[in-house]
């Protein structure tokens, strides 16, 4: 009996093992991999330098993606390159010539940047339509849209926080400042406007074919596709009041009534509308630029705040829009 028992009780161990070393591998297969270190620069000096030559990947977060992707075949086939949509060497050398700030670079945290005011926004929009802005609601997300980046990248170039007085890593572009409005680009007398649905794309055009600007864009849905066609700029209103109306949008619910929400880089239509000669079809911006280029929208075109902002200072009345 004893060596029955001990028979049994060794077998048990032999079958308990196999099951701990089975999950460990398992474990060991779904743990994701460390990205492969790119022949030349990395994902996020690619994004920054294409951001920089206005070649907008959307939001900087480091990640390959399709708005990426999309943004270097842009690019290479402007700058007559082999278009392979990848960040290979001799894009990298397009972009980052000699004598080229890197793509990092610093800055000092205010007190005016921790202190607000910051708002809590909740997911209604009849709740929404009671608040006096709809401002940023952290001090990441702020300093985020400001650097063109994700908060979460923002994080990762930041461990241990971000404080007043604080030197912080933060992507070389442009600054953005939600509430400084985009003085005109003289380049806008002669300019057209190119949406695409092939590639939810937007680019701005000079005359002679020269792409201005190119950005990533959310372009209508099944229920609301994008009607293609050519229309022109009406006008631009920046930092809008949003009207809710629900017999414009085929999700409302039956007991939504008509809203105005107050301004502010939260807004539905972020922080610049962009009116067209398509009645309640516009060019704006948006609360969520993470998700451009991913989502769909009710039919209007859908940039982050940032590069909204850009297309307004490149646009004037009468300007052609074409959605294709």
């Amino acid at each position: 009996m004893r060596r029955r028992a001990t028979a049994q009780l060794a077998l048990i161990l032999i079958i308990a093992l196999s099951a701990h070393a089975a999950l460990g591998a398992q474990a060991r297969k779904k743990r994701p991999s460390k990205p492969a270190a790119l022949p030349c620069g990395d994902l996020v000096g690619f994004q920054v330098l294409l951001d920089r030559q206005g070649f907008s990947p959307g939001q900087i977060d480091g990640l390959r993606g399709t708005s990426f992707s999309h943004a270097l075949s842009a690019l290479q086939s402007a700058r007559g390159l082999p278009v392979t949509g990848s960040p290979d060497c001799a894009t990298w050398q397009a972009l980052f010539s000699a004598g080229s700030e890197p793509p990092i670079a610093t800055y000092t945290v205010t007190s005016e940047d921790v202190n607000g005011p910051f708002v809590s926004i909740p997911p209604k929009i009849a709740q929404q339509a009671s608040l006096a802005s709809l401002g940023y609601q952290s001090v990441e997300e702020e300093l985020g849209e400001r650097f063109h980046t994700s908060p979460a990248l923002l994080r990762r170039l930041n461990p241990g926080g971000i404080r007043e007085g604080r030197e912080i890593r933060v992507p070389g572009v442009t600054p953005f400042k939600s509430d400084a409005r985009p003085t005109s680009d003289p380049a806008a007398a002669s300019t057209t406007v190119l949406v695409s649905r092939e590639d939810s794309a937007l680019r701005v055009q000079s005359a002679d074919g020269k792409v201005l600007f190119y950005a990533p864009v959310t372009t209508g849905s099944e229920h609301d596709p994008l009607p293609t066609g050519d229309y022109k700029v009406l006008g631009e209103s920046w930092l809008p009041n949003f009207h809710y109306n629900p017999d414009l949008f085929w999700d409302a619910k039956e007991s939504d009534e008509k809203a105005t929400i107050k301004p502010g880089p939260n807004n539905p239509v972020g922080v610049v509308w962009i009116a067209l000669s398509l009645e309640h079809y516009g060019l704006h911006g948006t609360p969520e630029p993470g998700r451009v280029g991913h989502t769909e929208s009710h039919g209007c075109v859908r940039l982050t705040n940032w590069d909204a902002a850009r297309v307004a200072a490149l646009v004037k009345p009468g300007t052609l829009v074409q959605f294709r």
